[in-house]
């Protein structure tokens, strides 16, 4: 009988940096940048708490600081520690979520908040493992509480610090589309080799990318490794893609946001009549107002609605309905007497991407019926 070929691992390459890649003059001036200009920022305070610092990872995912800030703080005021925020239903962590988007982010807060008070006597844990198994936590996540919270090495790679390393130390004007094992590779080999200059290095070089080396309009006169930096050497060459952002108006994200706002207004379950009536006029069908396509038409009175119906719960369903440039088809589709037409078509035989916004509502309302507010967030 002949034996199997002995399989061997494969080995991780051993991270390695471009020839004249000059750490210590990058470690020392990107920190001594830091020390003196970095924002003041409450979950950077030595009087935070680890679970501030949990929050706010999880707040500012792909949200802006000046949004965050305001909600970080509220709901630190009214859930200090995870037992706070597991103490109370979900809805109440979706309904302090606000406009911050991706309500799902707090969905799971919420969970590692449970988690952390049944398996980890309600503390953070400092442990990159322990911080990976909690709900919502993914490798980014759990290596920025390690070192932002713990003060512990490891790697922490995000937008803004792919961005310098790539500016800096490869000469490239943006970081690839997506995280690569090559740009994971050279964040480990950049990595200061003691602790507390690991934890500075992995802040400071994040702040940079925030605040000077940013996507579209560096200023690189400002920047503290002006004269170190491979893409100015190179006479900063054009990017090899244009990033986009992502769209907003005329997309199922903007219908979540109306979405989630009737939940977030509403303290009790609310009546799907209610919504998919919200675009009937009071004198029927007919008398539906004119076609426009102005955020502003929300406001018509037209709209007919129970007296009891607040306004914070009404204002985003006419919102809603008023992002489509044909609402009484509109309105007939979502209750479902337009002859079963599944895609809805402008006079150019295109679909309209408004008309389809208020139709993807008729999916995403769904599991509003008989649940409780906020107890089901569109995905």
């Amino acid at each position: 009988m002949t034996s199997e070929p002995k399989r061997t691992a494969r080995t991780r390459p051993e991270p390695t940096l471009p020839e004249g890649t000059n750490t210590e003059a990058l470690h020392h001036r990107i920190n001594r940048w830091f020390l003196d200009q970095a924002r003041d920022l409450p979950w950077r305070r030595d009087e935070c708490t680890p679970w501030g610092v949990m929050v706010s990872e999880f707040m500012l995912q792909q949200t802006p600081v000046k949004r965050v800030l305001p909600v970080w703080e509220e709901w630190m005021r009214r859930w200090p520690t995870p037992a706070d925020l597991a103490a109370e239903p979900a809805s109440e962590a979706v309904r302090a979520w606000g406009r911050l988007g991706y309500p799902r982010r707090a969905q799971r807060l919420h969970g590692a908040a449970v988690a952390i008070v049944e398996q980890h006597g309600g503390e953070v844990p400092a442990d990159y493992e322990a911080l990976l198994a909690l709900p919502g936590v993914g490798s980014y996540t759990a290596a920025a509480i390690s070192v932002f919270a713990f003060g512990l090495r490891a790697t922490v790679i995000d937008t803004n610090i792919r961005r310098v390393h790539a500016r800096a130390v490869s000469g490239k004007a943006l970081p690839s589309r997506s995280l690569t094992a090559a740009e994971t590779r050279l964040a480990e080999a950049l990595m200061p080799t003691d602790t507390p200059t690991s934890c500075l290095w992995n802040a400071a070089t994040m702040e940079l990318g925030a605040l000077v080396c940013t996507a579209k309009s560096p200023t690189c006169e400002l920047c503290p490794v002006e004269d170190l930096c491979a893409w100015v050497a190179a006479g900063k060459p054009e990017a090899d893609y244009t990033p986009k952002g992502q769209s907003w108006h005329g997309t199922d994200r903007q219908v979540r946001g109306a979405v989630m706002a009737v939940l977030r207004a509403a303290h009790e379950p609310v009546n799907r009549e209610l919504i998919l009536g919200a675009g009937v006029a009071s004198a029927g069908d007919t008398a539906l107002p004119a076609a426009t396509s102005s955020p502003t038409a929300a406001s018509s009175p037209d709209f007919a609605f129970p007296a009891d119906a607040p306004a914070a719960v009404h204002r985003p369903l006419k919102a809603l309905y008023a992002l489509s440039p044909r609402r009484r088809t509109a309105a007939a589709l979502l209750r479902g007497t337009a002859g079963g037409h599944s895609r809805p078509r402008s006079h150019a035989g295109r679909c309209s991407a408004r008309l389809a916004l208020v139709l993807a509502a008729e999916r995403l309302l769904e599991p509003i019926e008989h649940k409780n507010a906020c107890g089901a967030v569109p995905e």
